[in-house]
């Protein structure tokens, strides 16, 4: 078991991921303002370290207004001990802490979107700096990543999955058989509307297995949400052999954004009304709902109708919306 090397980071390690046992610290963020001159944002960072197997990455706040992911990967913790540990398990469950205090997507500290910020730079800016820990201190003794996200604030997804493309563009065994472990009702297959600036690109850089799980979202912990996110990562570990026990079979949905249209924006500004939910299926030209103009009463609604057919994956959580606002991600069959 390989000790990560902090020494070409500015972040300061604060928690043994090494030893046996159980434990908690974190890990710092070094980053003077004028609201922390000269101190340190501190990244909450855990370790459990059982017999002799795989290091496996849990990873969620990598934006910090989605709620499920950082829940259920303390419950893990607490829940676990050494003794149900064949391996080793990392949980940084508050990636980018900056903006999980904040309750935003992307950090107060320089506007950055962590999952759009990999692999990273040592002498970037904060959202850069712990990138760069993640993929060049983290990543190299990891055998798995696990990261955990949902809508926050803004949107809604339906919980699933998400399994990213090899390095060659095919789908990934590793990953795949992850996310068919994960047992969410779908897998989104990530495909051509994938970033490779995110954890998951990351770790196809690595050559490491990597799945991400999208589990709800709106602003608050759904009930259902937090218990697939809980079981998944369960069944995943259970998949990589760091947890004793079996995964029950599963037929998931596996789905892809490939097909235009696949992203449904508004056209107008306005309020926008859903006719239809995520986890329906639609037909192309089918009507998804409507934007009205309180202030132009007399004008006619603007009817959003759908591109493509498929399963609405994902819907705002919004109702004032500009031109180019996000409505809704249809997926098709992968």
């Amino acid at each position: 078991m390989h000790a990560p090397d902090f020494s070409a980071s500015r972040l300061l390690p604060g928690v043994d991921l090494t030893a046996p046992g159980k434990r908690a610290g974190q890990i710092g963020l070094l980053h003077s303002d004028n609201d922390n001159p000269l101190g340190v944002y501190p990244i909450p960072a855990m370790c459990i370290v059982g017999g002799v197997g795989p290091t496996v990455l849990l990873l969620a706040g990598v934006h910090g207004d989605e709620y499920e992911g950082p829940a259920a990967l303390t419950r893990l913790y607490q829940a676990l001990e050494p003794s149900d540990v064949t391996g080793r398990l990392i949980f940084l469950p508050q990636l980018n802490a900056p903006a999980c205090t904040a309750g935003t997507r992307v950090s107060p500290l320089d506007g950055g979107n962590l999952n759009r910020a990999f692999p990273g730079a040592a002498d970037g800016g904060p959202t850069a700096q712990i990138a760069h820990m993640v993929s060049a201190c983290l990543m190299p003794v990891c055998d798995a990543v696990i990261d955990l996200h949902s809508g926050g604030k803004a949107s809604w997804f339906v919980p699933c999955a998400l399994a990213a493309r090899g390095r060659d563009g095919a789908p990934d065994v590793a990953n795949m058989a992850l996310a068919r472990a994960f047992r969410a009702d779908v897998i989104w297959q990530l495909g051509a509307a994938n970033d490779d600036r995110s954890v998951n690109g990351a770790a196809t850089a690595h050559g490491i297995p990597c799945i991400a799980a999208e589990l709800g979202g709106g602003g608050y912990v759904g009930i259902d949400a937090l218990q697939i996110g809980e079981a998944g990562v369960r069944h995943a570990l259970i998949q990589l052999g760091v947890l004793q026990g079996k995964v029950p079979e599963a037929m998931p949905r596996v789905v892809e954004l490939s097909a235009p249209g696949h992203r449904v924006t508004a056209p107008v500004a306005g309020v926008y009304l859903p006719a239809r939910a995520a986890g329906e299926d639609i037909a192309a030209g089918e009507r998804l709902g409507q934007i009205v103009t309180p202030a132009q009463p007399d004008a006619a609604p603007t009817e959003i109708r759908a591109e493509t057919s498929g399963l609405i994956l994902a819907e705002t959580r919004r109702a004032a919306v500009v031109p180019g606002a996000f409505l809704a991600f249809i997926a098709g069959a992968a």
